[in-house]
C-alpha cells in the first residue's frame, strides 16, 4: 500500500460505514474473498454488498480476479485490496518483515529443504492437535489450510504408481488455489515449499487416519497440491 494521501473519491467511498467495514475485512484476510464470504462475515445480504464492492473497485481500492469454481456458468469474483490502496493508518503487520529476515538468515546459514520440512512437521503436528474431534484428517486439513489462507479445493483422483500408490487407488487431491506465502515462495522456493510440505505432512501424521501420497511444490508439473489417502 502507498503512503500517498488518498484521493477525494477514495475518502468519499470509505466514508460509508459498510464500505469501510468491507475494507477492514479485506485488509485482515490472508486471501481474496468472494462476495458471499464478505456478506456472511458482515451479516449482510450479498446483493447489499455487491454495489459497495463495485464502487470500491471504481475508485481503485480493490483488485478483482475471476475463477470458475462457483456455480455452473457463474464464475466467482474474488476481491482483495489493490496494491496501491492507501494504508489509512493501517500499518502492515511485522510478521511478513520477520518472515523475510528469517528466511534470508536460514538461507545464509545453509538451511536445506529437509531442515525446512522438519520445522514444518513440528508446526503441522501442533496445529493438528486442535482438531482431535474432527471427522477425518482430510476435513481437518482442509479447514486448517483455509484458515491459513490457502483457499483449498478438494477433488478425487488417482496418483501415479511412482508416487507410492496404484493407478486405480483413489485419493483426495487438495489444490491450493491461493498461496499466502507466494511472494516468499518465489524468492525462496526450496525453503518455503519445504515448510509447507512439512506442515501438511506433520498435520496428517498427527491426525493418524490418512497419509500424504504426493506433495507438489512450485517446481512440479502440477504445482501447489497434495494427494491424501485414507488409511
Amino acid at each position: 500500500m502507498t503512503d500517498a494521501l488518498p484521493s477525494r473519491d477514495v475518502l468519499r467511498a470509505l466514508g460509508d460505514n459498510t464500505r469501510y467495514a468491507i475494507y477492514l475485512e479485506l485488509a485482515r484476510s490472508p486471501r481474496p474473498l468472494v462476495t458471499a464470504e464478505i456478506a456472511e462475515t458482515l451479516d449482510l445480504h450479498p446483493n447489499t454488498v455487491r454495489p459497495h464492492l463495485d464502487r470500491m473497485r471504481e475508485v481503485g481500492l480493490l483488485d478483482v480476479t475471476t475463477d470458475a469454481r462457483g456455480e455452473i456458468g457463474r464464475p466467482q469474483h474474488r476481491y482483495a485490496l489493490a496494491a496501491d490502496a492507501p494504508s489509512l493508518g493501517l500499518e502492515p503487520p511485522p510478521m511478513p518483515v520477520l518472515a523475510r529476515m528469517v528466511l534470508a538468515m536460514a538461507q545464509r546459514l545453509g538451511a536445506s529443504p529437509a531442515d525446512a520440512t522438519a520445522v514444518g512437521m513440528t508446526e503441522g503436528a501442533a496445529r493438528a492437535a486442535r482438531y482431535a474431534a474432527a471427522p477425518s484428517a482430510l476435513e481437518a486439513l482442509v479447514a486448517d489450510l483455509d484458515l491459513l489462507g490457502f483457499d483449498p479445493v478438494v477433488t478425487e483422483d488417482a496418483v501415479d504408481a511412482d508416487a507410492g500408490a496404484l493407478d486405480d487407488d483413489p485419493v483426495a487431491i487438495v489444490a491450493f488455489a491461493h498461496c499466502p506465502f507466494a511472494e516468499l515462495a518465489r524468492q525462496h522456493p526450496d525453503l518455503v515449499c519445504g515448510l509447507h510440505r512439512g506442515l501438511v505432512a506433520g498435520f496428517v501424521a498427527r491426525m493418524g487416519d490418512a497419509e500424504v501420497r504426493q506433495f507438489c511444490s512450485l517446481a512440479d508439473r502440477t504445482p501447489c497440491q497434495v494427494s491424501i489417502a485414507s488409511r
